[in-house]
């Protein structure tokens, strides 16, 4: 089985040490990084935190049609991207249907470094 890796630099902060891979030439951002050096993990696999936050979004987000939970840090949980798609955002904006996934994440966010959030509501 093939894995595939994404090598770039991982900040201190992320995974505890400094990766000596050069660059990424299009995101300079450590942040937006997809696997995290020198332990690459497979694409289909699930990080701990990834289930995490898809557990509590699954609770708060029962109607829900779709959740798509992405650690995007590297597999470190410092940033997530997560898209939803639930009746429950309905008639609501933007700004209000990402307040009820802050929300509902209240306790996680504390730990993390930044999040993405995708929202949308079933096209019938």
């Amino acid at each position: 089985m093939s894995i595939a890796c994404y090598q770039a630099p991982i900040p201190p902060s992320c995974c505890g040490t400094d990766a000596p891979f050069p660059p990424h030439p299009i995101s300079p951002c450590p942040q937006a990084l997809l696997l995290c050096a020198p332990q690459c993990r497979a694409l289909a696999s699930q990080t701990e935190g990834e289930a995490q936050v898809m557990r509590v979004l699954q609770q708060k987000f029962p109607q829900a049609s779709a959740i798509k939970v992405v650690d995007i840090s590297g597999g470190c949980g410092a940033m997530y991207e997560i898209h939803i798609e639930s009746e429950e955002f309905k008639e609501k904006r933007t700004v209000q249907q990402h307040q009820m996934v802050n929300q509902a994440l209240k306790e996680e966010i504390k730990a993390m470094h930044g999040l993405r959030i995708f929202t949308s509501v079933p096209k019938h």
